[in-house]
């Protein structure tokens, strides 16, 4: 019985001692959530609501994201909810920074429309933070109207 507790109580330290190091990657939610809602009407007093969120997922050791969406579309007419769809998904990003570190991530958008919408859907902006270090990278992305998006990033400049 003594050796069971012994070999238990040293299991333990070793996973505590062994546990950092084995860590996998650490995931960040951003902070900035939006939704947006349209109405419209259709044929047969129908009307339909449709709500879209977004939040992006950043992976605080290697600075890659992912920019995740929801949405839900919701038909009714004057006495029932005749249709609810939903769909989403996310999409992985490409790293802000070239090395793994500690970092931390913010990220924001236009919501279309919007008159910053110049060419489609409208753009969004990311900033990231390198935590061990005075670093920090700022991104904007905007659609080109031509199907890809064009992205540049910064590095800040502190005086």
């Amino acid at each position: 019985m003594n050796f069971v507790i012994k070999a238990c109580w040293a299991a333990g330290l070793l996973l505590t001692v062994l546990a950092p190091a084995a860590r996998a990657d650490d995931y960040q939610l951003s902070h900035n959530q939006r939704i947006s809602c349209s109405r419209g009407l259709a044929p047969g007093k129908l009307n339909t609501a449709t709500c879209k969120s977004y939040t992006y997922l950043f992976n605080t050791k290697t600075s890659e994201y992912f920019r995740c969406q929801v949405s839900l579309a919701l038909t009714r007419d004057n006495k029932e909810v005749i249709n609810v769809q939903t769909d989403g998904a996310c999409t992985k990003k490409p790293r802000i920074f070239e090395t793994d570190g500690h970092y931390d991530f913010d990220a924001t958008e236009t919501e279309p429309p919007n008159t910053n919408s110049f060419f489609g859907p409208g753009g969004y902006s990311v900033w990231a933070a390198d935590v061990g270090a005075q670093k920090v990278r700022g991104c904007i992305i905007i659609s080109s109207g031509l199907g890809s998006d064009i992205s540049k990033c910064l590095d800040m400049t502190f005086q």
